[in-house]
Order: structure tokens, then sequence, then C-alpha cells
């Protein structure tokens, strides 16, 4: 509960790849209709997928980015949903990952709460995006017409503007739409006026005789087209090995793989055909294969790199992190030699940089730490190599900032915090300088916010608590004027939320509680306004739940162990739900429990229901074991150990102090190893008192009263050791 009862928990979650951007695309658009208009559907989802974009428009920019050939993949939904349902996770994540929601209307599209609810959705997590609607039945505005209403074919969410929770403001829209009923343009006016809608292009520059021969199975076309391809490449890299001497016939087999590495990559990704892209990329390797690599030219050199990076990406997302390693390391092969025939390129730096982190972030997740952090090291060179040979490039700048923090989150996870420190305050710096270049830019702002997160979190676990408590603080200063309006974004109120909790924790283990509870009970309202704009996001609920366990524990601090039960219930149902919504959510299932369990078993024990809080305690070490033996890591270890000390002071309740030295004990022999934060400390001597190794105790207790630390409830737990 307090920081001698819960472990730290992460106050935001590192970008491996450093990349964030506030939207990225899977689907071209998401289709939305009344299952009574599936055969219409079936038609349109095929309609629009295999639409042959003329030639002289394809590459074309537009606002939406560059014209591609085919506008797909386009998401459908093919299951019916029960009265009671909401929308299931997966068709949230494909509504916010599509640039595009075209919405089939007919009267059963006006009947349909799941049409107005996507409508509603895809307004909330695409502001940006844009919403079309295909009439197919009924009549526009049907419901201002007395006697006709009940031809609507406009759901309510498209002839109403919204709010910035995607809610319908009461305001008459015009909907963007195209009628495609026989009596108006019909369906194949109606399907070029949508697609002339999406690529932001004429309709006239689309109706030519070329766009008439579509074809109605995209998978066959993809297939029998990367086969022809395949065959190509394969009779033009036989022709260039038969006749080397021939510099066109290179340059065209060149040509065509890195066709075959770039535009047929794009379309056969989204569509999952793995293993056409790992045929893809074999053949390409197999005739670099065969090539003296000091003689390959730059292009080649390039798509070589481009051909192991695809294979290193297809192995990581099959699982295979050696195969993965190999070919990330083949590719950063090449871009070195690369870089060593250009070493003050900035593009060929950063080209080398982003293979060296991708075999970086392959050691890290297969345990390499030592080849991990030389190599994260390297990339932090590179791009700082970068910012000194083009310092007007914002680009680079962001890319040192992103290995700051890669680098950062590594040393916290090794538990090196003054090394972190380090590297979070040079991440700090590096958005500050972004910032001033653009004050205005939310990705800069939001950076600078993130950064001091992650110092703040470093600074405490180092022990620095005053100084983790000023930077929380002046994140909290930058916060605050961006969640005063109403339509401040989601993202800075979760921030918001998540700094105020981490603030109290602070406060708290420096004896201030009542400013401590403030702070908390501000998360706690920001959490449940989250919750409220959108119930069905679990990210939320989950942060609402820390926030409620949090407030539990500083009420219990306080003495207030029966509002302290409340709130902890509050924040239980809540992980007990999420548990049950998504079984396969690590942070659900250990986190969140973890935190229950650990509060229900103080509160239990303040109360004196010594029975029900050792039932929690065994519970809570059964779940530290699992994770023990999956992980092995140090949080893991204090979770036993944690558990294992609830037990003993549960026994000294209970008047058995035999039993209560033997859980100190075991409490101990599970203990992770040095560094540690105050909090495990604090544990730490209240484990090594209640088994009766006092001078230990007591030399731990003073370095803890040197660091300041003064938990309300870690006093409470000494006095029941008698330290």
């Amino acid at each position: 509960m307090d920081d001698v009862t819960t472990l730290s928990r992460p106050t935001a979650t590192p970008s491996r790849r450093g990349r964030r951007p506030a939207f990225v695309q899977r689907y071209w658009a998401f289709l939305s209709y009344s299952h009574k208009d599936a055969a219409t559907a079936d038609w349109l989802h095929s309609a629009i997928e295999c639409f042959k974009v003329p030639k002289r428009l394809v590459g074309r920019g537009t606002p939406y980015g560059l014209v591609p050939a085919r506008l797909a993949p386009v998401f459908r939904d093919r299951h019916d949903l029960a009265a009671g349902d909401d929308l299931h996770e997966d068709i949230q994540q494909a509504l916010a990952a599509s640039r595009f929601l075209v919405v089939i209307c007919s009267p059963a599209a006006v009947a349909s709460r799941w049409v107005d609810r996507e409508i509603q959705l895809f307004r909330k997590l695409r502001p940006d995006g844009e919403v079309f609607a295909a009439v197919v039945d009924g009549e526009p505005w049907a419901s201002e017409m007395p006697g006709r209403e009940a031809e609507e074919c406009f759901p309510l969410c498209l002839r109403q503007g919204c709010d910035e929770h995607g809610e319908p403001n009461g305001e008459r829209a015009e909907p963007i739409a195209a009628d495609l009923r026989p009596s108006r343009d019909g369906r194949q006016l109606g399907l070029q006026k949508l697609v002339a809608g999406m690529l932001d292009v004429g309709l006239d520059e689309l109706v030519q005789r070329e766009a008439q021969r579509r074809h109605r199975h995209m998978l066959a076309v993809a297939g029998g087209s990367f086969a022809g391809m395949v065959v190509a490449a394969g009779l033009a890299i036989a022709a260039v090995q038969a006749r080397d001497e021939a510099r066109d016939q290179r340059r065209e087999a060149e040509g065509l793989v890195g066709f075959m590495l770039g535009d047929l990559r794009d379309k056969l990704e989204p569509i999952g055909r793995l293993d056409a892209l790992d045929a893809v990329g074999a053949r390409a390797l197999a005739y670099y294969e065969k090539q003296d690599e000091g003689s390959l030219s730059d292009v080649a050199l390039a798509q070589q790199s481009r051909a192991l990076t695809l294979m290193g990406e297809i192995a990581s997302q099959r699982g295979d992190l050696g195969g993965a390693m190999r070919r990330y390391a083949e590719a950063m092969r090449g871009t070195e030699e690369m870089l060593r025939r250009s070493p003050d390129d900035p593009q060929r730096l950063f080209d080398h940089a982003q293979n060296v982190f991708w075999v970086g972030d392959i050691a890290l997740r297969r345990g390499q730490t030592g080849r991990a952090e030389a190599l994260l090291r390297e990339y932090k060179r590179l791009a700082e190599r970068m910012v000194a040979l083009d310092p007007g490039n914002e680009k680079w700048h962001l890319e040192r900032k992103y290995a700051d923090t890669n680098l950062g989150v590594m040393l916290l996870e090794q538990r090196r915090f003054g090394d972190a420190v380090s590297m979070f305050q040079e991440a700090l710096a590096s958005g500050e300088a972004l910032l001033a270049r653009a004050p205005s830019k939310p990705d800069h702002v939001s950076g600078r916010i993130e950064s001091l997160s992650w110092l703040a979190q470093a600074l405490e676990f180092d022990g620095r608590l005053d100084d983790a408590l000023a930077q929380r603080q002046r994140q909290l200063r930058l916060l605050e004027p961006l969640i005063a309006t109403p339509n401040s974004g989601a993202d800075y109120r979760r921030q918001a939320m998540v700094a105020h909790r981490v603030t109290g924790r602070l406060l708290a283990s420096r004896g201030q509680i009542d400013q401590a509870v403030r702070h908390v009970q501000m998360a706690v309202t920001l959490g449940e306004q989250l919750m409220r704009s959108d119930p069905q996001n679990a990210v939320w609920a989950g942060w609402a739940a820390l926030a409620y366990l949090d407030k539990a524990e500083l009420l219990l601090a306080r003495g207030d162990a029966a509002q302290a039960r409340r709130y902890a219930q509050l924040g239980c149902d809540i992980s007990g739900r999420l548990a049950q919504r998504d079984e396969s959510s690590e942070d659900w299932r250990a986190d969140l429990p973890r935190d229950c369990l650990t509060a229900t078993v103080q509160i239990a024990l303040a109360q004196g229901f010594t029975a029900e809080a050792m039932e929690r305690a065994q519970r809570l070490r059964s779940l530290g074991a699992t994770e023990l033996r999956r992980t092995g890591k140090s949080d893991a270890r204090m979770i036993v150990a944690r558990a294992e000390t609830l037990a003993g002071l549960i026994h000294l309740a209970e008047g058995d102090r035999r039993e209560a030295v033997s859980a100190f004990r075991r409490a101990l022999a599970v203990w992770p190893p040095p560094p540690m934060q105050p909090s495990w400390l604090a544990w730490r001597v209240v484990a090594l008192a209640g088994a009766g190794e006092r001078t230990q105790a007591g030399e731990l207790a003073r370095e803890l009263q040197a660091l300041g630390y003064r938990h309300p409830t870690y006093g409470r737990s000494r006095a029941l050791v008698g330290l």
C-alpha cells in the first residue's frame, strides 16, 4: 500500500524503437454497416480494395500522403454482436488505425446502435480522420420529413456534429456522401466518388477505361502478381550473373529487387503474407550473396541492407529472435560499409543507426545485457554525430533523444539508477532543444513531460527523494494549463493523473500525508473523468484502478481503515473486470492483482482480520512465485519477499513469534540483490528486524533516515517488529 508495501509502478512506457507517431495506418478504411446490409458490404469491401488507381495518379502527393496503387486493406467486421456486448477490442484498434471511415447508410444502419457507436468512436480516436457516407437505401434527412421518418438513412452521428468525445452535439452536419442507389449515381459512379474523396483527387481523373478493369479477389491478384514478379526477378538476376559486364541489365535487376522490397512489400505486408515476403527477401539475398560486397554500388548495398532488415523483421514477428539477430547483424554490416565510404553523410549515419538499434534491441530481449548496452551506446554516438554534422535537422535531434531515452530505460531495468539519471537528463536536454525550435509542437511538449517523468522515476529509485519530488512538481506545472480547458487531450490528462499519483507517493514517503492525499485525490478525479469519457478503454481503467489503490494506501496511513477498504475494493473490482476482458494482458494479470492483494492484506491486518489477511498473503506469494519462475527478475523476487514479510507481520499479530521469524527469514532468502530503491529498503528493514538481524536492520534504518524516508506505515511496521 504505501511505499513500504508497494513496488514502484512505471509512470510511462518507453518506446524501444523510439518512433511515436500520432497515427499509424494499418487500414486504408474501416467499413461500418448494419449486418442487414451484409451483401452490399461484401460488394463495397471488394470494390474498394480492388479498385485500380490510374497509373498517372500513383505517387501524387496529397494531404493524406502519396496516392497508392490500391486502397487496401479495408477493415470489415464480419461478426454479429449480442445485444449486451460492446465493441470488441479488435474493432476499437482497427478504428484507431484506419485512415477513413466509410458508413453504409440505410434505414437498417439508422436502427443499429453499433453503427452509431463506431462513428462516435472513430471521431473520438481519429479527430483528423474523414467520414464518408455511402447511401444504399432509404432517404437522406427523411427524419425531417413528416410521415417519412422511417426512411432516414443517415445514422444520428452523421446527421449531427460531435464534441471532443465523439458524442453528438445537436448541431446539424453535412456528411460527405456518395449515393449508390440505382436511381441516383449507381454503384459504379458512387464507388468512384468514394475513391476520389479518399484519394483527394478529382472525380474526372478516375473516370477512364483502365479503371473499369477491376479484380474481384485481392489475394489472388497479389499472389499472381507476386509469382510473376519473382519469376521475372529470377530471370533478371540470372541474366546479371551470366553477363556480369552488362551494367544496364544489372541496374535493371537491382531496380526490380528494389521494387520487390518496396512497393510489393507494402502491398503484401498488410494482408499478412509473411510467406510471400520471406520469399521476396530470400530471392533478393540469393542475388546479393553471389556478388563481391566490395564491388557492390552504394545503391546495391542499400538494397541488400533493406532485404536483410526485411528478413529480420519477419523473423522477429515469428518469435525467431536468433534468426532476427543474424539478419539484423548482416544488415548492420552493410550499412557500416556504406558509412565507411561516406563517413560524414548524416543519412548514412541514420541508416546505420537504425540497424545498430535493432541489433541492440534483440540482444536486450535475449538477455544479452552487455552487448545490448554496447550497441545502444553506439546508437547514441551515431545520433550525436548526426546532430554535430547537421545541427539544423530536427530529425537528428529527435534521434538523439530516442537514443538517450532507450539507453536510460535499459539502465533503469538493470537497477543502475545513477547512470539512468544521467541518461534521462541528457534526453531532457535534447527535448528542451527540440522545444526551443518549435515551442508549440505537441509532440515536443509531450516529449518534455515524458522525459521529466522518466527522470523523476530514476531519481526516486536512486534515493534522491527531494530531487524526484521537484521534477514531479515541475511536470505538474507544465501539465496544469494543458488540462485546464474542456478540450484538453486525453493523453495530457492521463499524464497529469500519473504525475499526481507519484507526487502523492513521494510526499507520503517524506511523511507529508495531508499533501499526499490532495494529490492522489486529483489523480482519482482525473481517472474517473477518463473512464467516463471512454468506459471501454482498458488502459485508462487500469490507471484509474491504481489511483484508487493509492488513495486506499494513504487513508490507511491516516488510520481510516474502513474508507481504505472501500477505495481498495474499487481498484480491485476494476482489476477483476480487466482480467476477465483480456487474460493475455500481463499488465492486468500481474501488476494490478499484485497491488490489490497487497492493499487488502494490510487493510485486513489493520482491522484485525488475520485469517483474511493470511489468505491474501498466500495468494500474493503464489502470484510472485509464478512470476519468478517465468522471468527470474528482481521485481518478481520482491513480490515473494513482500508476501513473506506480510505473513511475518500477520503471525506477530496472532502472537506466533516462531512462525513469524520463519516467514521473515524466507523473505530474506529470496530478497533481490542491491541496489534497491527506498521503498524496498524499508521492506528489508522490517524483514531483518523481524528475523532477529537487529544490527543490519539498524544500519539500513539509519540509511533510510538519511534519505529523508518517513512514511507512517513504515514507522508502524518497525514498531510491530520492535525496532
